[in-house]
């Protein structure tokens, strides 16, 4: 653990309330079942309670992976940034500290496992890196994309694997159909999101001079605002988290399936991500991870979200592809 980490638990904690104190007199949260609450709040080393999953037990052997700050403090501190339904999400509409989603419900599983618990706070999906980087935080977590470029800082426990999706407005009157379609379009996406530098690339190499106007939004809300408003001809983001926009607006937004691209283009490995020089807290997380997967808890809860089709058979580490 560098130095900056070296802050007692106490008083990180102290500094993640006052982040989420701010944070939640400032944003608008999209709505979440409140009956798919993630987990139930448990002490460390108890059992976790993952709704409509089951019971995620520790493994003494397991947990003596964890470096001994961690064991000694019983927990680490999750950063995301909701919602970015199915992999994170609020529980209900105006609670920024309440979570739930996929990545939310893995995580905790995983914490069970290895007899902590992990508390999660709401960030800006662009600060996410530079955050773990300085130390406000263990993990970061959110459908966020194991690539080089954030492995030159984070190391990413891989979880699942997908690519970036297109949604256009339901009728589709742009005739939108694959990704060269976009060119000469304008197109929503996350600051700071994998998809704005999918954009940009595949404007300058296969547009020529039709390019591809992008524009970046704080929120994956926000940019769906966009396109519902016209200020946007499409948008690009995960294609799980599509698929889910546009059965929540159904009728209002629809996602195009290309048959070239049926996970998405450039499908990579999502990953939950750790201080690079955090390499054993990676490495027990993995192991919680690869346990998951062997008792089936992994499974049931891709299912739980529908997510079975981005299943990976086997948790890695920094398994980005390019």
């Amino acid at each position: 653990m560098n130095a900056t980490r070296s802050l007692s638990r106490s008083s990180r904690s102290l500094v993640a309330g006052a982040v989420l104190a701010a944070l939640a007199s400032g944003l608008t949260a999209c709505s979440g079942d409140a009956d798919s609450a993630g987990s139930e709040p448990a002490e460390a080393g108890a059992p976790a309670e993952i709704a409509d999953v089951g019971t995620v037990e520790a493994d003494a052997e397991l947990a003596k992976l964890l470096p001994a700050e961690v064991a000694d403090a019983e927990e680490i501190t999750v950063a995301t940034n909701a919602p970015y339904p199915p992999f994170i999400d609020f529980v209900e509409e105006g609670n920024t500290e309440d979570f739930t989603g996929l990545d939310h419900d893995l995580m905790t599983a995983m914490a069970a496992r290895l007899g902590i618990t992990a508390p999660f706070l709401q960030q800006p999906f662009d600060g996410l890196v530079p955050g773990l980087q300085a130390g406000k935080y263990d993990a970061i977590v959110g459908g966020i994309t194991d690539n080089y470029e954030r492995q030159a800082t984070a190391t990413f426990v891989d979880y699942t694997a997908s690519g970036t999706g297109i949604a256009v407005v339901d009728g589709n009157p742009e005739g939108i159909a694959t990704m060269a379609d976009l060119c000469g379009t304008s197109v929503a996406a996350q600051k700071a999101s994998k998809q704005v530098g999918l954009l940009q690339d595949f404007s300058d190499t296969e547009c020529g001079g039709d390019t591809i106007e992008v524009t970046e939004y704080p929120q994956n809300t926000d940019a769906v605002q966009a396109l519902l408003a016209g200020k946007a001809d499409a948008i690009a983001a995960t294609r799980v988290n599509l698929l889910d926009d546009a059965d929540k607006l159904a009728g209002k937004v629809e996602v195009i399936d290309d048959p070239e691209a049926p996970n998405g283009y450039q499908a990579s490995p999502n990953g939950f991500g750790f201080l690079k020089a955090d390499a054993e807290l990676a490495e027990a997380f993995r192991a919680a991870l690869q346990s998951l997967m062997e008792d089936g808890t992994y499974d049931k809860i891709l299912a739980k979200y529908g997510q079975e089709a981005i299943a990976i058979p086997k948790a890695t580490i920094d398994a980005a592809i390019d």
